[in-house]
């Protein structure tokens, strides 16, 4: 089985995880502050706003505020925990930290579930896994 996904649930999952954290930075998030953290076109975040509102993955009041929703928040949270774990993970094997972050996005999206867990468990607790 692949685990390779299509670029368009790269870019879902790379949006709810940018709403994810300026949500912990900002007391709204609007189309735009996506727009600028992502550094993209803001028709392109509007298209992709109404894309992740036809997947209940957020909602968007009146006023433009962006909120995750349950789903929405689920999915945003385990990229961020893969994307947290793996940039930490290249930083202590002396990547560079601007190259671990970046490798870390391209790998957050491709790598399987199960070898997520494994790295995961190795971290913390090597001698559990009889590599040590």
């Amino acid at each position: 089985m692949s685990y390779q996904k299509h670029k368009s649930e790269e870019s879902v999952e790379d949006y709810l995880e940018t709403i994810l954290i300026l949500g912990r930075q900002l007391a709204n998030v609007r189309s735009i502050d996506i727009a600028n953290e992502l550094n993209y076109s803001k028709p392109s975040v509007s298209v992709a706003m109404k894309n992740l509102r036809q997947k209940n993955y957020i909602t968007v009041s009146g006023d433009g505020f962006i909120r995750l929703t349950d789903t929405g928040r689920s999915l945003a949270e385990a990229v961020y925990e893969r994307h947290s774990l793996l940039s930490e993970w290249l930083i202590r094997l002396g990547v560079n930290p601007e190259t671990a972050v970046a490798d870390a996005c391209r790998m957050e999206h491709d790598m399987s579930p199960e070898s997520f867990e494994a790295i995961k468990k190795y971290l913390k607790d090597p001698s559990q896994t009889g590599l040590c």
